[in-house]
């Protein structure tokens, strides 16, 4: 009976693989989209884990930074610690610095959050992709709305983490080698930026900083240990602990005076200190602006003003690692880039004002940058059905060097240069039987207890 399902499954093996070969790579020689989850991690990865002493199968845990537009992807050693293993720049991100409140915001959540087997997406329309896990018990305590915030390809964001095709596919094979060896949730710290004091200090008059200051307490809480962090949601705050204390009972037995407590308290008092000197030298309080979000500045892809196109995201090739650049990265929107504003002139001002703000600061120690035509004005400006062609975007005496703008194109590859998906794909036949690889919306699983229904297909 052994030797009969043995040679079975040996069929069906050699089936599949018959059929993928045959079926052969699709446009960008990637896989197609039903095989493309089980792709092997890359030889860069795979180095990188075995030089580090780490087993692909040990659990992982992800650490987002809008500012920096920056992910980074720790794993656990034998011991538990995690250790970064590997920081990819984030090709697209949108809204501004800040908390997901509502639907349709266009906001990246802030928070902690916890990724399961049943939130794996292997049929994405964006590649492959994840959720998130927003609202979060938190978020909803708060009355924060929204779905479908996933971690995922393409390089398009109304909401989301948005990688390339090659990064989210090995930040994929991570989580699903990491759920085959048995970790049962993923945890994501969402932070608007690196908790340092300059960054602190910078930003000390936000509306959000409150907020941030109760997320700082868990962030904090990693850095000193580099364990996975205990979170309870208490009334609309976080409450962290660690060891083997019940989150549930973080909020009304506060974590103890343990060593990781105590570490922590400590990183918490000098980084106050280090924010109270930088603040008394002078350094402004600030609020940051964006028109809509930003990228890691190693994805910045110029094009001539004399492209002479109107829609910036096909001036240009699209690069080999994204599938495609959606409408809804507004790639104009990456032209002015992110301007720290004065926190006294831009306090009480709307969404539109801010803009308009942003864009008087950014130009004011650059006045030939500045837009000239009305309609470049008016969509920095936020208004309504206005829309910039390259050429308007930047006008520049006549004679000097054609202006540059900033889009979500990204030419991260050399031709040649693409992940041996096939090769890759055959190295993880051996997963073929982990339980925890493959849920689809048609099959998602039974969803743990107080979390987001699995993601639509995105």
């Amino acid at each position: 009976m052994k030797h009969s399902i043995s040679g079975r499954a040996m069929g069906m093996g050699g089936a599949l693989v018959a059929a993928l070969l045959l079926a052969g790579c699709n446009d960008n020689s990637y896989l197609p989209r039903d095989s493309r989850h089980w792709v092997a991690l890359s030889p860069e990865i795979q180095s990188k884990m075995s030089e580090m002493g780490l087993s692909k199968a040990s659990p992982i845990l992800i650490r987002a930074y809008k500012k920096e537009s920056e992910l980074e992807v720790w794993k656990a050693d034998n011991a538990g610690e995690y250790k970064l293993l590997k920081t990819f720049p984030i090709c697209r991100w949108s809204g501004q610095l800040g908390p997901k409140k509502v639907e349709g915001d266009r906001q990246v959540p802030e928070g902690f959050y916890s990724i399961t087997p049943q939130m794996m997406n292997p049929n994405s329309s964006f590649y492959l992709s994840f959720n998130v896990g927003y609202p979060n018990t938190f978020d909803r305590q708060l009355g924060r709305n929204g779905s479908n915030i996933m971690v995922h390809g393409a390089c398009t964001s109304r909401g989301c983490f948005s990688m390339t095709d090659k990064q989210i596919a090995d930040i994929y094979a991570l989580a699903r080698e990491s759920f085959a060896g048995g970790q049962k949730a993923i945890q994501m710290h969402s932070f608007p930026f690196r908790f340092t004091p300059e960054n602190l200090a910078k930003y000390r008059a936000d509306d959000n900083l409150p907020f941030w200051k109760n997320l700082k307490e868990g962030a904090d809480r990693f850095e000193v240990s580099k364990r996975e962090v205990q979170v309870a949601a208490c009334n609309g705050k976080y409450r962290f602990g660690s060891g083997a204390q019940d989150p549930n009972a973080l909020c009304t037995n506060p974590a103890a005076d343990d060593p990781i407590s105590l570490a922590a308290r400590e990183k918490a008092k000098k980084d106050e200190i280090r924010v109270a000197e930088l603040s008394k030298a002078g350094h402004k309080a600030l609020k940051r602006i964006y028109q809509d979000g930003d990228q890691h500045h190693s994805f910045k892809h110029t094009l001539h003003a004399s492209v002479g196109t109107e829609d910036v995201s096909r001036a240009a090739t699209v690069p080999q690692g994204i599938s495609r650049v959606a409408d809804v990265s507004q790639p104009d929107a990456l032209d002015i880039g992110p301007v720290d504003v004065p926190a006294e002139k831009a306090r009480g001002l709307n969404r539109q004002q801010l803009l308009a703000l942003a864009h008087r600061e950014r130009f004011a120690a650059d006045p030939a940058a500045s837009p000239a035509s009305a309609t470049a004005v008016a969509a920095i400006s936020g208004a309504p059905n206005a829309r910039t062609t390259p050429a308007q975007t930047v006008a520049r005496p006549s004679g000097t060097p054609p202006a540059v703008q900033a889009t979500a194109l990204v030419a991260e590859e050399k031709k040649g240069e693409k992940p041996a998906f096939y090769e890759r794909w055959l190295g993880s036949l051996s997963g073929l039987t982990a339980s925890a690889t493959g849920a689809t919306e048609s099959n998602p699983g039974t969803p743990a207890a107080d979390l987001p229904t699995p993601p639509q297909r995105r």
